[in-house]
């Protein structure tokens, strides 16, 4: 039996630190995986290292663009870390309500993160030094409003339950990285959630920042750090489940009639 096919187009929205580029995707092979599986697919492009409200603003740019060209109504965003927060931001402050039919975040900093919180106790003209450099490598990669300092700002854990109320369905997920072995890159940023925090944690945010509105649990079941669930430097074996995931997703907004 064919799957149904998602009725409105599908946004893939990255989160920080990656851009999308031609020979780099910031989702690397999942966008090409769902349209091999007749999805219609996007990845939206927006600033590596921009500041929420910036972003959102990109994002919605992008997404108006989306919806001309394939005269769609509106669109299903799935968004990965703080691209969670760009799309709730469009969503609630831009006007773009009646556009998202579903917003499903995938390891979002709903509640902030103690790595950046951490971070901002740093002595103020080390985090401007640092971030100038950051801004700078950023624009040289094409972003057009980087903000490394408010971009860390922003991430500070703080109180956030305040749903959207406006119609859009809304989902959430988190992954575990059950040890640092298990993840190289994500390896370290455990360490310090788990000296900084309670809990389970993807590496870089915890289970219970990732929860908004339908929280459904992990992704997947097993260790999987927060850039594996981007497809990077993920393992074959690893790989394949995280397609699996995506494939499922899209074809359960299907069934929903998004």
């Amino acid at each position: 039996m064919q799957p149904e096919i998602c009725r409105y187009p599908i946004i893939l929205v990255h989160g920080i630190g990656i851009k999308d580029f031609k020979f780099l995707r910031a989702f690397g092979r999942i966008e090409r995986t769902l349209k091999e599986a007749g999805f219609t697919v996007y990845t939206a492009k927006t600033d590596g290292f921009g500041a929420t409200e910036s972003n959102a603003v990109q994002l919605k740019a992008f997404i108006t663009g989306v919806l001309i060209k394939e005269k769609a109504e509106k669109v299903n965003i799935v968004a990965h870390s703080k691209g969670g927060l760009d799309s709730r931001y469009m969503i609630k402050r831009l006007g773009m309500e009646n556009n998202v039919a579903s917003l499903t975040t995938l390891c979002t900093p709903h509640k902030g993160s103690p790595i950046a919180s951490f971070i901002m106790r740093a002595p103020k003209p080390i985090l401007k030094f640092v971030a100038f450099w950051v801004n700078l490598v950023y624009r040289i990669f094409g972003d057009s409003r980087p903000d490394a300092l408010k971009v860390c700002d922003e991430l500070k854990l703080h109180a956030d339950d305040e749903p959207l109320n406006n119609g859009v369905y809304c989902q959430s997920y988190s992954t575990t990285l059950k040890s640092s072995r298990d993840d190289f890159l994500m390896g370290i940023p455990l360490m310090f959630s788990h000296f900084l925090e309670n809990g389970s944690s993807d590496g870089l945010v915890s289970a219970e920042s990732s929860k908004f509105e339908n929280y459904r649990g992990d992704c997947i079941d097993g260790s999987y750090s927060h850039s594996e669930m981007v497809d990077f430097m993920v393992k074959s074996k690893k790989r394949e489940r995280i397609y699996a995931f995506y494939l499922q997703l899209c074809n359960e907004l299907a069934e929903r009639g998004f």
